[in-house]
């Protein structure tokens, strides 16, 4: 599946050595003014090469838009087509792994699946992919801006990232991110729940390995008079509650408060050390991975899980017939 939406929809394409990565966006309304110099602001927080703990790999990631925008940055209601060029592909580096699994990538499950695997940096399951969601995210993030609703993320350090980088090591961390200005009554019961439709769309980015919304697990290990949202009329005469144990979220429905979740990434799975595995012919080997990897996804993966949530949101706005 390469498509995620019902109404607003994002439909990528694109391999991590291919020629672009791209998508097509539709759904969006007409007459959306799109600034693309702020689209590709978010393409730069996402861009590898930025420190010792992220991929030294450097790509422009220059946005081209192809359709679906004006020449004066206003949505025109039909399809926009989008592509980000690939420009510092290495697919020299992968060669010694073609017949090759990885330990903890999608090498194996791939070639089990469909018979054929791009080794080439992962090929469509490389975090590369995640580019194309940061484009669409960045137009969504001008539309529902106009709506006073702001999606905004930060990385949480839950391992010693450093160390991991002078070890030639990875590490794990998170990220937390917090909606703004949604209104009450968005989700859609039973299946279509607020919190279900993100940790869908977030579960989905790659090395994410855990969800969680208000309190969390952290409420397994609550009594119940612990965690109560008491609710209260303001003198503006909104419903508003005294706490927000809920993360903005009761009954799969936004309650007007700030929803706010966490997202748990696994520590990058190719690391600068020899490792025992398998070849396709079930072959025991030995590797030392090449290529160049992010000590840790976490952190680049501030803008992706933005991204990932104001598709989401724009979405359920859409289902809900709210705007």
């Amino acid at each position: 599946m390469n498509t995620i939406g019902q109404y607003l929809r994002l439909t990528t394409f694109g391999e991590s050595h291919g020629p672009a990565m791209g998508g097509v966006l539709d759904g969006m309304p007409s007459r959306v003014n799109i600034d693309i110099d702020s689209i590709q602001k978010e393409l730069e927080r996402r861009a590898p090469g930025k420190g010792g703990a992220t991929s030294p790999r450097k790509e422009p990631d220059k946005l081209e838009i192809l359709s679906g925008i004006s020449a004066d940055g206003l949505t025109l209601g039909s399809s926009i087509g989008f592509i980000i060029r690939n420009c510092d592909a290495r697919a020299k580096e992968y060669s010694e792994l073609i017949d090759c699994f990885r330990p903890n990538h999608a090498d194996y499950t791939y070639y089990t699946k469909y018979g054929i695997h791009d080794f080439r940096g992962g090929g469509r399951s490389s975090a590369r992919e995640t580019v194309s969601w940061v484009a669409a995210g960045a137009i969504v993030r001008q539309w529902l801006s106009e709506y006073g609703i702001e999606v905004k993320a930060k990385y949480i350090r839950t391992a010693d990232v450093q160390k991991a980088v002078q070890t030639g090591d990875s590490a794990g961390g998170a990220v937390e991110c917090v909606i703004t200005g949604l209104q009450a009554g968005i989700g859609e019961p039973v299946f279509g729940k607020l919190h279900s439709r993100l940790a869908a769309a977030m579960m989905g980015i790659n090395a994410a390995k855990a969800f969680e919304y208000g309190d969390g697990m952290a409420s397994a290990q609550m009594y119940g008079s612990e965690c109560q949202d008491i609710p209260f009329v303001g003198e503006d005469g909104k419903v508003r509650f005294r706490s927000n144990h809920s993360g903005g979220i009761q009954g799969g429905i936004s309650n007007g408060m700030p929803v706010n979740f966490k997202v748990y990434f696994k520590p990058t799975p190719t690391i600068p050390q020899t490792v025992e595995t398998i070849d396709v012919e079930g072959n025991e080997v030995s590797i030392t991975p090449a290529g160049r990897h992010d000590a840790c996804v976490a952190i680049r993966a501030v803008p992706v899980v933005e991204a990932m949530a104001l598709l989401t949101v724009g979405d359920l706005l859409i289902v809900s017939n709210r705007l």
